[in-house]
């Protein structure tokens, strides 16, 4: 049998299923998860690799209406992706009907001649009558390949979903090796894993004015390996909610984060965080590209 391979592209609402779907296709957490919007603020490769085919999966920020240059950043990784993959996975929230925001992604679709495959997510929490109704409102707004219901956080469906994806693919080599889940160095994952716990533990002023950047990682001569990450927050108020009272705080986001990066790295760290304050960082191009944003910013 040929083997066929190809890049699909996961773009959607903030907060619609995306980080989910990807961490259930691979089988290990590599895109962070947040009831939070806007979590995902690069485009994250997953590498999903089967007996015949290979899929790299891009999740892109979501789209959302811009507050400032990381915002304009978001925005224009996500719409980057369209022209440059096999398929669009285009996932919307199936609890939530309907809204403005799947309009305006919509629009964005009408010009792009890839192959658009409409995913209706969190059909877990819907009534399965509501179903037939909701696509046929989708159906409205543009000629898509093919609409799969699924549940990701579930996994409901989701081989389903392979399948019909692994159709739009070409004749192509295997990019990866098997074993291989992202393309993307261990030290993004890692600060991408310590930043998921941030979002999880603090308040609403805070999720959006943090950055996580690995400063050092090295194996030391007993296998432990040893993390040195820093915390960049754009006021002094902040830095006092992450650190927390004598410490608090900060020391239990090293021990979630720990966790993750163990599990990850396969191998027992020391993970060392520091907190700094860089004023108004997200509207700084300088500093947006000392942290790994676009250089076009």
């Amino acid at each position: 049998m040929k083997f066929k391979s190809g890049f699909v592209a996961i773009i959607g609402r903030p907060n619609v299923g995306k980080s989910t779907l990807m961490n259930q296709v691979i089988g290990q957490k590599i895109a962070i998860m947040s009831d939070k919007p806007q979590t995902t603020r690069n485009k994250i490769h997953g590498v999903y690799t089967a007996n015949n085919s290979q899929i790299v999966f891009l999740d892109t920020p979501g789209i959302h209406k811009r507050q400032s240059k990381l915002g304009d950043y978001m925005n224009q990784t996500a719409m980057s992706t369209l022209h440059e993959v096999e398929a669009v996975l285009f996932l919307v929230d199936a609890s939530e009907g309907l809204g403005g925001g799947d309009r305006f992604i919509a629009e964005q679709l009408s010009g792009v001649k890839t192959p658009v495959i409409l995913v209706l997510n969190k059909i877990d929490k819907i009534e399965p009558e509501a179903l037939l109704p909701l696509i046929a409102q989708y159906n409205k707004l543009h000629e898509f390949a093919e609409i799969v219901p699924i549940s990701a956080k579930l996994g409901s469906n989701v081989n389903t979903l392979l399948d019909q994806v692994a159709k739009y693919l070409p004749e192509g080599p295997q990019y990866y090796p098997d074993d291989q889940i992202t393309d993307h160095p261990e030290q993004f994952v890692c600060a991408e894993l310590i930043r998921e716990k941030i979002l999880h533990m603090t308040r609403e002023e805070v999720p959006h004015s943090i950055a996580v950047a690995i400063e050092d990682m090295r194996v030391e001569p007993n296998g432990v390996v040893h993390i040195n990450a820093v915390i960049f927050v754009e006021r002094d108020s902040q830095k006092g909610i992450i650190i927390g009272k004598q410490g608090a705080m900060l020391k239990e986001v090293g021990r979630r984060a720990r966790t993750d990066i163990e599990n990850l790295l396969g191998s027992k760290i020391f993970l060392e965080l520091w907190v700094k304050v860089k004023k108004d960082w997200r509207n700084q191009e300088r500093v947006l590209r000392d942290l790994g944003f676009h250089k076009d910013l």
